[in-house]
């Protein structure tokens, strides 16, 4: 006589967040159980080191497995080998493709190369992040961008249909396509300060107001438009009427700044005039383009440092330039002054931003 047994298999997959989020870190199996063992999991579960360790291995594996379906994952949702919850399956790609933001920094202007991929043990020491998260995040960057740069449409929409990603994280990886597609410089020692965020933040604006936008679904948000860049070559009309728009700006601002920084704009108001419209009237230019955020921090942002200006100087200041120029005559065009708030808006919130930081 044999007993009875009741057995059931079952190929339903189980994922432990904590052991996946310390398998996408980086850390080795053995680093794993270490830090599992740090954070009480003995003590809290009643199970032995051996067993604990047992168990992580079997994740990792599992996770090694799923590694291959992660690089495409629509095909993780339609595979059958691996039964997974859709919020599983969303937990796993999104956790996937999350990134450090201080090491996309690090990867900012560089080509998404095999010679850079072999670099990133530096990346690794000076962000203090794995070396094999480092190259995950690398790969996964590298893998989208292929992916998407020649695609007509919304760069996040495409982003997010393709790799099936929450929204805010398909947004981060949109402003990384459009900051690479730009080849923006990024690596200048007076831009260390800024961080990814930073950088982040001034693609979406400029992916807001200055890429292509028509009715059509036939266009391209990785790319400045160019029409566009040939109208604000006009603004070169401002520096005729600079008199007059120093007057309307000054008279504006008195009430609302400090003596002593009232005196400093009314002096220098030509410079900041025109680094401004310079930076306008060459941005149709590749090279001016690329330096971008060079040329705001040397001619705009260093000035206003060394002149002791606060942020809520700057603020007062952008705001009313901006608003101060519609009322001249040589922007009664509706085209031009419509132009001039699109160009206005992302500076202003560019800028701030930089100088806030």
């Amino acid at each position: 006589m044999f007993a009875e047994v009741d057995v059931f298999i079952s190929n339903y997959t189980l994922v432990d967040p904590e052991v996946y989020q310390l398998w996408i870190d980086g850390s080795s199996s053995s680093e794993a159980v270490k830090s599992l063992q740090e954070g009480g999991v003995t003590l809290q579960t009643g199970a032995t080191l051996e067993l604990v360790a047992s168990d992580v291995l079997d994740h990792y594996r599992t996770y090694s497995l799923l590694e291959k379906l992660l690089h495409n994952p629509p095909k993780l949702a339609e595979q059958l080998a691996f039964q997974i919850e859709p919020q599983t399956r969303g937990f796993l790609i999104e956790k996937y493709y999350d990134f450090d933001d201080a090491v996309i920094r690090e990867l900012l202007g560089k080509k998404l190369s095999s010679r850079h991929r072999k670099d990133l043990d530096e990346v690794s020491e000076k962000t203090r992040v794995q070396l094999k998260s480092c190259r995950r995040q690398f790969d996964n960057v590298k893998r989208v961008f292929k992916t998407v740069e020649e695609m007509q449409g919304s760069v996040v929409k495409n982003v997010a249909k393709l790799f099936l990603l929450p929204d805010p994280l398909a947004r981060r990886y949109g402003a990384v396509v459009f900051l690479a597609c730009m080849r923006f410089e990024t690596g200048k020692r007076k831009l260390q300060y800024l961080t990814f965020s930073d950088f982040c933040h001034c693609a979406k604006a400029m992916m807001s107001m200055w890429t292509y936008k028509d009715s059509q679904q036939d266009y391209d948000d990785t790319d400045l438009d160019r029409e566009f860049l040939l109208d604000i070559r006009e603004f070169r009309v401002l520096l005729d009427k600079e008199k007059e728009h120093k007057h309307l700006v000054c008279n504006r601002l008195k009430p609302q700044l400090l003596e002593r920084a009232y005196q400093e704009l009314e002096s220098n108001f030509r410079s900041y005039s025109r680094a401004i419209v310079g930076i306008a009237c060459n941005l149709h230019r590749s090279r001016d383009q690329r330096n971008l955020f060079v040329d705001l921090v040397e001619r705009c942002i260093e000035p206003w440092r060394q002149a002791h200006w606060s942020y809520s100087d700057l603020n007062h200041f952008l705001t009313v330039y901006t608003s101060s120029a519609h009322e001249l005559d040589v922007f009664q065009d509706g085209d031009l002054k419509a132009a001039w708030s699109r160009f206005m808006n992302v500076i202003t919130s560019c800028l701030l931003r930089m100088f806030h930081t």
